[in-house]
């Protein structure tokens, strides 16, 4: 048994999903962040359990080739760029090693290698963010929650986000600080501003701010709005109205104080309209690649008809419309599904339907129909395929299914129980759309011998 603050020297041999060192030391797997593979580290014990413990790098005996120097003063704190200690081949590595190894071991495959696309930058891609706001002695400030906490780290500039969305979080402090706008307090159930939401097309440029607020007000709103202004593609301002206790960020009602509620961008060769609780992809270069290898994938003909699950704004529906017969999105935002419907309108497009509802039921729904896709996409949040989704797939029977994945265990163990339905995993392949982070997007092929 491994005792607390006792220092233990150990190699690290592996990583957690979370990207953490693993050393077995005396039997007993140690979690240590900020950890190398092959690195002989001496290791503080900080927490004990029955069959693992975590620890701290104390000493580096062996330093990895691959370490770096982190370039953010404040990367430890934040947590949010876990893999700045390491150089990009590095870190490609262990997340196309993460994907073979979940599929390899909850899937049941025995895959060799899973390729990897990497990032053509690794600053300013994140086309999103959301900062929390906290005060102190007086003065409210925003940045992110430290890692596995709701402490919010000041952060003046994160590399990952562009130039202009990082001013419009300067801009909206100042003017926070100078009008005494109250900051929301978790614990007390009180304040107004809860958090500052900056999305920026990648290739429109056009920026939308969304102020989350525990309220229906602002005050002095034509000062923020001068304020905004000056920043280069400043579209648009929303109120956030979410008044009720907890950790969701948004809420059901949005108000535009200033502008449409929404900006546009570029995608695919398509134009698509995003309000703030439209999904899309942080990384446009990234989501551009990780699209177009599952329309590859996918083999669409002329006169297939694609079921798209979790479509979102209709980002992939509409990009395989060109290809397909009739393409049908379903979606459970119902702001998100309005996009989507606007999306092909604007595009021209007149061979997509779109749905609002849950898509494990709408899926169910469609099949007692006698609906009959030649192939359905499903891009599902973390938690991966409901039971009902997974059972509509299997009734319906696509001759492929295209799989595009933000969580490699969820993905593994939806693929296991498809394999139960007669599917099989005929490709696979990893996207990093988040550099430096420790999330990973991967898309895969499944097909079926039954059609």
């Amino acid at each position: 048994m491994l005792i607390k603050n006792q220092i233990y020297e150990g190699r690290i041999e592996d990583y957690t999903a979370q990207g953490q060192g693993i050393a077995k030391i005396e039997g007993c797997a140690v979690f240590v962040p900020n950890a190398i593979q092959g690195e002989l580290c001496r290791i503080r014990i900080e927490k004990v359990g029955k069959t693992w413990a975590s620890g701290k790098m104390t000493e580096i005996l062996e330093k990895s080739p691959h370490r770096v120097n982190r370039s953010c003063p404040v990367g430890k704190l934040c947590g949010g760029c876990e893999f700045q200690h390491m150089d990009y081949a590095a870190e490609l590595s262990l997340k196309a090693e993460r994907v073979r190894q979940a599929l390899n071991r909850l899937a049941g495959e025995n895959l060799e290698a899973v390729p990897i696309t990497g990032a053509p930058s690794l600053t300013g891609y994140r086309n999103k963010a959301i900062y929390p706001v906290a005060a102190q002695k007086g003065r409210a400030y925003a940045g992110f929650f430290r890692s596995g906490t709701h402490q919010v780290v000041e952060h003046p500039h994160c590399e990952i986000l562009p130039e202009e969305t990082q001013k419009v979080k300067d801009l909206v402090m100042d003017y926070v600080n100078q009008y005494r706008v109250t900051v929301y307090d978790e614990s007390a159930h009180k304040g107004l501003l809860r958090h500052i939401f900056v999305r920026r097309g990648a290739v429109s440029g056009e920026i939308l701010v969304c102020l989350i607020v525990n309220g229906r007000k602002l005050p002095h709103v034509p000062e923020l709005i001068t304020r905004l202004q000056t920043v280069r593609g400043f579209r648009t301002l929303v109120l956030g109205v979410n008044t009720k206790p907890g950790n969701a960020v948004l809420g059901e009602e949005f108000i535009s104080l200033y502008g449409p509620g929404y900006i546009e961008d570029t995608l695919c060769g398509l134009t698509f309209r995003l309000s703030p609780r439209s999904f899309y992809q942080v990384n446009h270069a990234q989501a551009e690649r990780l699209y177009e290898a599952a329309i590859s994938l996918g083999q669409i003909q002329k006169t297939d008809l694609v079921l798209d699950l979790y479509c979102g704004v209709g980002t992939i529906t509409l990009a395989m419309a060109g290809a397909a017969g009739k393409v049908i999105g379903v979606e459970v935002v119902e702001q998100a599904v309005e996009d989507a419907r606007e999306n092909a309108k604007r595009n021209g497009i007149q061979n997509a339907e779109f749905f609002a509802a849950d898509a494990g039921k709408t899926a169910l729904e469609l099949e007692n129909q006698g609906l009959r896709p030649d192939v359905v996409v499903v891009d599902p949040p973390r938690k991966g395929l409901n039971a009902d989704a997974i059972e509509a797939i299997a009734r319906m029977s696509p001759r492929r299914l295209v799989y595009v994945s933000c969580d490699p265990a969820t993905l593994a163990r939806d693929i296991a129980l498809l394999k139960t339905h007669g599917y099989a995993l005929k490709s696979a392949q990893a996207f990093d759309l988040f550099p430096r982070c420790a999330h990973v997007e991967s898309v895969v092929l499944l097909e079926t011998g039954d059609r």
